[in-house]
């Protein structure tokens, strides 16, 4: 058989099986980030169908996967939301932030792994699922709760503050000295000050001038624009991710809505082929040697999560039943969470945290909505 027809094969069979893990998703009505990291385990080396032709393929779709979640990410904030946000969560996002990420450094230098990988370790256990956090407020409807907008200011911060945290994670993914993570940080968060603020006082107008009438236009427009930065990004030793993150900032209007609408599918497609690979990189014979890691780090920084929203709910006058449910919807960790593993497995991080990387995912991605929906009832 021609290495084509093969191609054709294996990437036809791995859409089939997202198809089928986001169909048991909806039907359990969870998040399907586990389920996609399950499927990269059973189609990866060690798995029981492994993925041989098309890997490098999966590869590059996991890239794009990768900057396309991160521009949408982008696209549900405008640069007045941005500084509003930081000005009314700057104390509670510090709490949350030191709360949340020394768990997963502390548990690295426990574990062995040595200070740079640990460091990787405290940014996967710091921020929650946007994602996740998202669909269980509109599913559950929160919307109108009077702790949703505390919960969404502090999804808010930890996005910003991760496009401070990954420059600095990816210079020294790629080898740069300490005094290099910093430059990169500092002209990131030099970057993104700048872009907020323009974003902020001029972005509808910009974005008016740049956008068509024509959607062919602006997708292909959009989308370019996210290739040619997060090139650019990557050239300048900043992740490719803050770069695709910033040009989602900086559209807004109603040329934010259009984008949105015209790349949910393929957001959809190539976010699922971004958590399918990290899956396929990720030997599962290793996994039930970190399980008990796994379950105690779960048990921790789910307790900090909780403990976060319960002191900063009740700074905000919100009710004990507000502050769990907000508790719960920040508890899950997804999408940045293996973002942050990606790079650390660029790093060279060992094999063990990895794996103990997408096993905590796979814990706090399932729990997270049992918990939220075990609350409401």
């Amino acid at each position: 058989m021609s290495e084509s027809a093969l191609l054709f094969l294996e990437l036809g069979g791995l859409i089939v099986v997202l198809g089928l893990m986001a169909r048991i998703a909806v039907g359990w009505k969870l998040s399907p980030i586990p389920l996609y990291l399950i499927a990269g385990l059973a189609l990866g080396e060690g798995g029981l169908v492994p993925i041989v032709t098309s890997e490098s393929f999966i590869a590059i779709g996991a890239d794009l996967g990768l900057i396309i979640l991160l521009l949408m990410l982008g696209l549900e904030y405008t640069g007045s939301e941005l500084v509003s946000s930081m000005r009314t969560t700057g104390t509670f996002g510090l709490v949350d932030l030191v709360l949340n990420y020394l768990p997963g450094l502390a548990a690295g230098l426990v574990l062995g792994f040595g200070l740079t990988p640990s460091l990787f370790l405290g940014g996967i256990t710091y921020i929650s699922s946007s994602g996740v956090a998202a669909k269980l407020i509109e599913d559950l409807g929160w919307v109108g709760n009077r702790e949703t907008p505390f919960v969404l200011s502090t999804l808010v911060f930890e996005d910003l503050a991760m496009a401070v945290i990954l420059p600095i994670l990816g210079a020294i993914a790629v080898g740069a000295t300490v005094g290099g993570a910093v430059v990169s940080a500092a002209g990131a968060l030099a970057v993104v000050i700048v872009i907020v603020a323009v974003a902020s006082r001029h972005g509808d107008r910009l974005s008016s001038l740049a956008f068509s009438s024509s959607d062919e236009v602006n997708l292909l427009t959009v989308l370019g624009i996210t290739l040619v930065v997060a090139g650019v990004s990557e050239r300048l030793h900043v992740s490719a991710a803050v770069g695709a993150f910033l040009v989602g900032i900086g559209v807004s209007g109603e040329a934010a809505h259009r984008t949105r609408v015209l790349l949910s599918p393929l957001r959809d497609l190539f976010a699922a082929v971004f958590f399918i690979f990290f899956g396929l990189r990720t030997d599962p014979a290793i996994l039930p040697g970190v399980a008990l890691a796994v379950i105690g780090l779960s048990l921790v920084t789910g307790a900090t999560k909780l403990v976060t929203a319960q002191w900063m709910g009740r700074q905000r006058g919100i009710g004990p039943r507000g502050r769990w449910r907000a508790g719960a919807a920040l508890f899950a960790r997804g999408e940045f969470s293996i973002v942050i593993a990606g790079l650390a497995l660029t790093a060279g991080a060992p094999a063990e945290m990895t794996a103990l990387a997408t096993g905590y995912v796979l814990v706090m991605a399932t729990s997270g909505p049992i918990l939220a929906r075990t609350l409401d009832r």
